[in-house]
C-alpha cells in the first residue's frame, strides 16, 4: 500500500479538496503542516526545487522514509512537493489538485476544474466539479441528526446556500434583495419551506437585507467560525432542491453532489452577468472596487493570475448538474460528484 503525505494546503477551499481525496483513496496519510517565509515567491516563481520557502523548524518533519505519493495544492507548496520527489530519486508520484503555477508536465497528475483553463494533457484530469466530502453516507448521517430540528417547519425543503464576494462578483444588499425575491418565488411555486446559511463571505448588510426579504416559511443560520451547530450538511441532506449563489465553486461542487436538483444565483446583471447574454441593467448590480480591478485583470493580463468562474457554470448546466434560478428545473446529479474519476487517476499511478 503507497506511503502518502499530505502537503497541508494553507487555503481551506483548498485543503477541503485535498483531504477529501485522501480520505476517499482509503490508504494511510501523513498531514505535513509548513510555516513559509515572507519571501517564498522567490522559490515559486523560479519553479526550483527547494525547502528555502519554509522556516523548517516550525514546519513539519520532511525526512526518509520518503512517501510514494505527494497530495498538495496551492503556489507556496509546490517548491516542496518537487523537493521531497528529488530526495526520493524521481520515485514519490506528485498529485496536484486545482491550478498548478508551473507546467502540469512537472507533475505526475493535475486534478483541475474548467475556472483554470488548464489546457488538456495526458496527466490532467478535468472534472467538473470540485473534490469534496460528499457522499451518501454522510447525508443519511446528517439527515438524521438535524431532522428533528427542522421538523416544525413545513415539507419540502428549499435549501439556500450563500456565498459572497468573489473576483469580479459582489454579493451586496442589491443581489441580495434580488435572491430573497427569487427564493421567494420558487418556494410560493412548490411549497414547504427555506432552509438558508450564510457563510464566511456574506456580508453583514447582505445578509440582513436578505433576511428580511423572505416572505415563505424558514430557518435562517447566520454563519459563525468555529460553530458546531452550523446547519450547512443538515440542509445538504434533507433539501428537496438547491440554491446556491454562483460565487462559491466549493457550494456548487457540494450542492450537486448531493444528488438534489441545484439551481445558480447569478450575482451580476447585464454585461456583468455571470450568464451569457443575460438580460438586465449593470447600473443595479452591487459595486466594489475589487471587483472592478478584478474584471480589469482577467481582461487585460496574464489569464494565468485570475480563474473566470463562468466556466464552471457552463459546464455544470452543460452537464445538466444545475440550471439557472429562474430556468426549468434541473436533473438531480449522483451522489458524490467527480470524487471516483479521480480516485481512479490517483490510482492509476500505482498500477502494481
Amino acid at each position: 500500500m503507497p506511503a502518502v503525505w499530505v502537503i497541508d494546503p494553507y487555503r481551506a477551499g483548498e485543503r477541503s479538496q485535498v483531504l477529501a481525496l485522501a480520505e476517499a483513496l482509503a490508504w494511510p496519510f501523513d498531514i505535513k503542516r509548513l510555516r513559509y517565509r515572507n519571501y517564498e515567491l522567490y522559490s515559486n516563481i523560479l519553479q526550483r526545487s527547494s525547502l528555502r520557502g519554509i522556516h523548517r523548524g516550525a514546519s513539519a518533519d520532511l525526512t526518509p522514509p520518503w512517501p510514494d505519493l505527494v497530495l498538495s495544492s496551492g503556489f507556496r507548496n509546490e517548491p516542496v512537493c518537487r523537493w521531497i520527489r528529488n530526495q526520493s530519486g524521481g520515485s514519490t508520484r506528485i498529485v496536484h489538485v486545482g491550478n498548478p503555477w508551473a507546467d502540469p508536465a512537472r507533475f505526475d497528475l493535475v486534478i483541475t476544474t474548467p475556472q483554470y483553463r488548464i489546457p488538456a494533457r495526458d496527466n490532467v484530469l478535468h472534472n467538473s466539479l470540485t473534490l469534496n466530502a460528499v457522499s451518501q453516507q454522510r447525508l443519511r448521517s446528517e439527515a438524521a441528526l438535524w431532522e428533528q430540528y427542522y421538523a416544525d417547519l413545513p415539507a419540502p425543503y428549499t435549501g439556500v446556500l450563500v456565498g459572497g464576494d468573489s473576483g469580479p462578483y459582489t454579493f451586496g444588499k442589491r443581489a441580495a434583495a434580488r435572491l430573497a425575491e427569487e427564493v421567494n418565488r420558487l418556494a410560493g411555486r412548490c411549497g414547504g419551506s427555506v432552509l438558508i446559511t450564510t457563510s464566511a463571505r456574506t456580508s453583514q448588510g447582505a445578509a440582513e437585507v436578505l433576511q428580511a426579504g423572505l416572505r415563505a416559511p424558514h430557518r435562517f443560520y447566520l454563519w459563525c467560525a468555529d460553530d458546531a451547530g452550523n446547519p450547512y450538511f443538515g440542509i445538504l441532506s434533507l433539501a428537496s432542491q438547491l440554491v446556491v449563489t454562483g460565487d462559491s465553486i466549493g457550494m456548487l461542487s457540494e450542492a450537486c453532489s448531493a444528488g438534489k436538483p441545484v439551481y445558480l444565483f447569478d450575482l451580476g446583471r447585464g454585461r456583468h452577468s455571470m450568464q451569457p447574454g443575460a438580460a438586465g441593467n449593470w447600473r443595479d448590480n452591487d459595486w466594489r472596487l475589487g471587483g472592478f480591478l478584478y474584471r480589469l485583470l482577467m481582461r487585460y493580463l496574464w489569464q494565468k493570475l485570475s480563474r473566470d468562474i463562468r466556466l464552471m457554470h457552463r459546464q455544470v448546466v452543460a452537464d445538466g448538474r444545475a440550471a439557472w434560478l429562474g430556468d426549468p428545473a434541473p436533473a438531480a446529479a449522483r451522489v458524490g460528484g467527480d470524487m471516483p474519476a479521480a480516485v481512479a487517476a490517483v490510482r492509476n499511478l500505482f498500477p502494481e
